[in-house]
């Protein structure tokens, strides 16, 4: 097991390592000159002011020393100063951050929760109208956006039936509770619609392949009621794949808050970056991508151990 784990752990260092040099490489790669995308694209400079910033920002030495500095400013928790909002990067990211971790966190458990009962619904009632109505719920909910779900979701309990408000978001703690459980609806389930749809597919293809193997016929002819079968013998077999894609789902709730905090105009992460990426704020978009990397890597990593202790097989392979 401890193999296994480090094995993992290397692997995400070397995804982490690779986003951080193509983080890294935006001021190069963005269009324009490298010293106004740092200092600012509105910054008027002088010719020897244009050349002590170009200095001072180091671009005058080898890519892998200006590389390293970074590395090592980045560990200390320097990620750099924000050209739009004149700050530390740093001190956005710890407002931002927990915003998205609580988007994604109840996102994450709402749709594994109703993914999973929604699975052994359709498996356990194989043929009838309730599998039919959960097989057509899981296909719509793969094949609609999350953009669209969200402006849907605005115009009918929003503009029409005035039910929920449309936008802002505050932590339940932070005021009013009731105000602040309004708000999250609609972009926890706009966010919670595709993995919702996955893990109910995942969950009655994996339940429907376990229900028909020997031991449960086995517990069947034995005269174990129908409900102990599933619960205790069919489900924590059929789960095992459901975990694997927990830390998919948790991907793609991370990619789809890009798209609904801008929306519902929620000031976490996703909107943070696409903010700075139109806005041209370097610093901001590098370590955007390098702390989301970071996030979906060590998700993945104890999805990658869960799945070694939960299933006996990873261990010994």
């Amino acid at each position: 097991m401890t193999g296994y784990i480090l094995k993992r752990l290397g692997q995400s260092c070397i995804v982490i390592i690779l986003v951080s040099l193509f983080a890294f490489s935006l001021v190069y790669l963005m269009p324009g000159d490298p010293v106004y995308a740092l200092v600012g694209e509105g910054v008027e400079l002088t010719e020897e002011e244009y050349q002590a910033e170009y200095i001072r920002l180091g671009l005058d030495r080898p890519v892998y020393e200006r590389y390293a500095d970074w590395v090592v400013n980045v560990l200390h928790g320097d990620l750099g100063t924000s050209t739009k909002y004149n700050e530390p990067v740093s001190a956005l990211l710890f407002r931002r951050l927990p915003v998205t971790m609580f988007l994604g966190g109840i996102s994450l458990v709402i749709s594994t929760v109703i993914g999973i009962f929604f699975g052994m619904v359709a498996s356990t009632k194989r043929g009838t109208v309730w599998d039919m109505i959960v097989t057509v719920f899981s296909n719509f909910g793969a094949a609609v956006p999350l953009f669209w779900l969200a402006v849907v979701g605005i115009y009918i309990f929003s503009v029409n039936l005035r039910w929920l408000p449309s936008f802002g978001f505050s932590f339940p703690w932070e005021g009013d509770p009731a105000a602040s459980l309004k708000q999250l609806v609609l972009p926890v389930l706009a966010m919670s619609v595709g993995t919702i749809s996955s893990t109910t597919r995942q969950t009655r293809s994996s339940m429907l392949e376990v229900i028909g193997l020997d031991y449960i016929r086995a517990a069947r002819a034995k005269g174990v009621k129908e409900g102990n079968v599933i619960r205790r013998h069919a489900l924590p077999n059929a789960l095992i794949p459901v975990v694997t894609l927990i830390g998919m789902n948790f991907r793609h709730l991370v990619a789809g808050s890009v798209a609904s905090e801008k929306v519902f105009n929620i000031p976490g992460m996703g909107q943070l970056l696409t903010t700075a990426v139109f806005g041209r704020d370097v610093a901001v978009t590098q370590a955007c991508i390098l702390i989301i990397a970071i996030v979906v890597s060590v998700a993945n990593l104890v999805v990658d151990i869960s799945y070694g202790i939960i299933d006996p097989r990873i261990r010994v392979q």
